[in-house]
């Protein structure tokens, strides 16, 4: 069922996006909240007019929005987690974490933005994830995800000591 959002909602859209749903998903969730509008060539058109009266408006957010994707291309993010055997991390790490780590890095971008496959990282590695912070502007921003532990030190060599024949 094609349904035209009137709010950004998470894992789904944002506004003004028009996306397929399941049938009970929109009537029984979307629809009765308010938060979408069924895209029938009515609302279609009336999505095309609200469109072309927010030119400038849109404008400006496509205008910030690449602002933010130039800032994500200067940027290289190392999110450090604890790493049982092998490359397996202890829980995982979502969109909330790589937000949390932007923040830091001096990015604001909000969770709701941030698209990671599968929803949750379970590994260590390079991790691809979606930043679409317009219906327009989307970036594919690569992260690092790595062991908080300290790298080993090697073992220490033991002392082989001859004996003499004395000894012996």
């Amino acid at each position: 069922m094609q349904i035209i959002l009137k709010k950004d909602v998470e894992n789904l859209g944002l506004e003004f996006d028009t996306v397929n749903v399941k049938p009970g998903y929109a009537r029984n969730f979307l629809l009765p909240q308010g938060i979408a509008l069924l895209a029938t060539p009515k609302n279609k058109a009336a999505l095309e007019a609200t469109l072309e009266a927010r030119k400038e408006e849109e404008a400006k957010l496509i205008a910030a929005a690449n602002a933010i994707v130039e800032q994500l291309k200067k940027t290289s993010i190392s999110i450090p987690a604890k790493v049982g055997t092998g490359d397996k991390l202890f829980g995982s790490i979502n969109n909330s974490d790589l937000s949390a780590a932007l923040a830091k890095a001096g990015v604001q971008v909000d969770k709701k933005y941030i698209k990671i496959p599968g929803n949750t990282i379970k590994r260590t590695g390079k991790v691809t994830s979606i930043v679409r912070l317009h219906r327009n502007v989307e970036y594919n921003f690569e992260f690092d995800v790595v062991s908080d532990a300290p790298p080993a030190a090697p073992a220490p060599a033991k002392k082989v000591e001859a004996k003499t024949e004395e000894e012996a």
